[in-house]
Parts: C-alpha cells; structure tokens; sequence
C-alpha cells in the first residue's frame, strides 16, 4: 500500500533526542528548542519565535495576545482546519465566514471588507497548501479599519508572497510541525511575533503566566504567577526531532518540490484534456510543495477516483469539510456572503501522496493510474 504520508526522517533524530537526554534537559525550552527558534527567526525574519505544543496552540496564544473577546468578531475562511477557528471561539469570538477563491483555495481577499463590522477585531488569512494569500490587499484592509491580521500559515514553513516569509507579514504567525507537515516534531508549533512589544507577554502566556523565562534568562532573581497563561512549551525531546530536520531542510524543501513538479508534469496532459485540474502558484508566490492535489469534476467523480486509487493500494484522501456546515460551525459562526467556491471546490479537491523520500517511480505510477481511471470514464 502507497500510504498518503510518511513522517519524515532524516537519520539524525535518534542521536538528538539521546543528547537531550544526556544533558539531563528534556523539558521545555531546552539546547535544541533554542537552535529551533533561532533557525526560524533566521529564515523568516521575525521578531521573536516561540515554539509551541501544537499550531492549535500558537493560534491560541495569538487569540490571547490579541485580547480576543466575548462578542468580538473574527474573519477566517471556512475551508480550513477548525484548529483556525476553535482558538477564537474559545475566547467567546464568533467566527465570520467568508468565501474562497477557486484558484489557490485561499480567502478571497475582494470579500472580507465587506464582512467587517464594528465588532471585528482580526482578519486570519489560512495560506492553504503553502501557497500564500494575497497579503497586500489584506493588510491594507486590516490597516485602514485598525485590525489585528493572524496569519494561519501552518502549510507554509519556506513558503514566501513578494519575498516575504508567510507567518513573518501579519501582526502574528502559526507554524504547525505536525506528523503530516514538512518539517515535524511529531506534534507541535510555533508563534511568530511580529512586534517586540508583543514578546514578554507571550513569554508569560506561554510559561503558566510566570516571568519564569526572564529568571532563566537572569533579569530577576526569582518568578512568580503575574498573569493567566498555560503550558505551551513543548518538551525539548520534540525540538531534538525537529531540530535534526531543519538541519536537512534545504534537502527536504527539494526532494517534496521535485516530487511536486513530476507530478504537475505527467499529469498537465489531463488538465489539457478537460479532464482535472491542477494546482495555480500565483506569479507572487514561492510555495514549499507542501501538498499536490487534483480537482474532478464533482463530487460523484472525486469519490470514485478515490477508491479507484484505493483499489489499487494507493492511499488518496478528500481534505477540509467547509466548517460553516458543521454543528459547531453553525452555532459558533456565520458565513457571510454566498458560498458560491467554498463547497464546491472542497468537494472536487484530492490529495496525493506527497512526503520526503516518495519515489519517482512511485509518483509515475500513481499518475499513470489517474490516466487510466480518466481513460475509463
């Protein structure tokens, strides 16, 4: 069987995770979780990075930072992961839906000013598949109506808009290093900070709302609870796996982009025919072969390529259901506008096997078999 997903792994992992352990420091905010931050702040240029348990708690922390509250509004996409919109309903938001744009999957940034009213606090574009959303239009939208911008760029480590690092251009940023993700911990995050003035706070949240990181750091002599916070730190063990695959990043970005491309190149002749469609990169965009997916014609079809490819053992999976049908969705927002691409599209979207180390012949064969499912219909 073709699995959907490999974890990746590099080789180096084990030998990490047993210097932490050596070092008798494997807890939070430890030797590899510092190398981590410090690659991160390197690569995207932010203000502060601060590795988190999971993306879902990155965007928590920005929720937090934000001061989002009971009654405040928040704009988001509803094809997204509901880790996008637990993080405000949580503070009693409610989320405000808005259609997508059917080229890239992304917010449709022409539709979000409309949806802005005197409760909205942030806009939070999701930067689907790591290709960004047009992040011009949405921070000047967020500029001229003095509101908050939470990027969602969980798909997007080494993804870039206009030579921007996606996470490092909104107010704040969310990485995910999930299993799934480019780069893994297994489970865990990141929070992209933006403005300095932000940092201390975050450090407090993030450390059971102590000062405890600037005791470690030596700028007082003991800590104490100063604020409401939680437990966002990730064990130092996580960090050493990560550690060990940003060290091979370069390698990995690589190897999932010449996949990418073999994939687009065997299987353009069935988008030339009619028969599917393929991924749009904007000119503006330089994404990180994060995902390859092919759009059907309709549901009904997408259904059948997929246990086409499962009859013969190749895993292909449909992605986000839109969140605003959902029981929670309903009762914790609202779609503003009509949902003329949000459904639709979702329901034509298939993903394919795409990890690092997935070999060429293999990829030849999955597109050889979506040319005979599209040869038989």
């Amino acid at each position: 069987m073709i699995t959907f997903n490999v974890p990746p792994y590099t080789g180096k992992e084990i030998d990490y995770i047993k210097e932490a352990i050596q070092n008798h420091k494997i807890s939070g905010d430890g030797e590899f979780t510092r190398r981590c931050s410090e690659w991160i702040e390197e690569k995207t240029g932010t203000g502060k990075a601060l590795l988190t348990t999971s993306c879902t708690h990155a965007t928590e922390m920005a929720a937090l930072l934000s001061d989002i509250r009971p009654g405040d509004e928040v704009i988001l996409p509803s094809y997204t992961f509901v880790s996008t919109a637990d993080a405000f309903v949580l503070r009693g938001a409610t989320a405000v839906f808005v259609d997508i744009r059917p080229d890239t999957m992304n917010i449709d940034e022409k539709l979000i000013e409309e949806a802005i009213t005197p409760r909205t606090r942030a806009i939070v574009p999701v930067h689907y598949a790591g290709v960004a959303c047009e992040m011009d239009t949405i921070m000047d939208i967020a500029a001229r109506h003095n509101l908050l911008v939470i990027e969602d760029a969980a798909q997007g480590v080494l993804s870039y808009y206009k030579g921007q690092a996606l996470g490092s251009i909104g107010d704040f940023g969310c990485f995910s290093f999930h299993e799934t993700k480019n780069y893994s911990m297994g489970e865990g995050g990141c929070l992209l900070i933006k403005d300095p003035a932000y940092i201390e706070k975050a450090e407090i949240i993030r450390e059971k709302g102590t000062n405890r990181s600037k005791f470690f750091r030596g700028e007082i002599d003991k800590y104490t609870w100063v604020d409401a916070g939680s437990s966002y730190l990730p064990s130092d063990l996580n960090a050493a796996y990560l550690w060990a695959q940003f060290e091979a990043a370069d390698a990995i970005f690589n190897d999932r982009m010449r996949s990418w491309n073999q994939y687009y190149e065997l299987l353009s002749p069935l988008q030339e025919k009619g028969c599917i469609d393929l991924p749009i990169i904007p000119e503006e965009c330089s994404h990180n072969a994060h995902m390859f997916y092919v759009k059907a014609r309709d549901l009904e079809e997408r259904t059948a390529l997929i246990r086409f490819l499962r009859e013969h053992d190749v895993a292909s999976v449909f992605h986000y259901i839109p969140l605003h049908g959902a029981p929670a969705g309903k009762r914790f927002g609202r779609f503003h506008g009509t949902d003329r691409y949000t459904t639709k599209e979702s329901e034509r979207l298939t993903r394919l096997p795409m990890y690092y180390g997935l070999e060429s012949d293999t990829v030849e064969m999955i597109c050889d078999l979506i040319k005979e499912f599209y040869a038989g219909i």
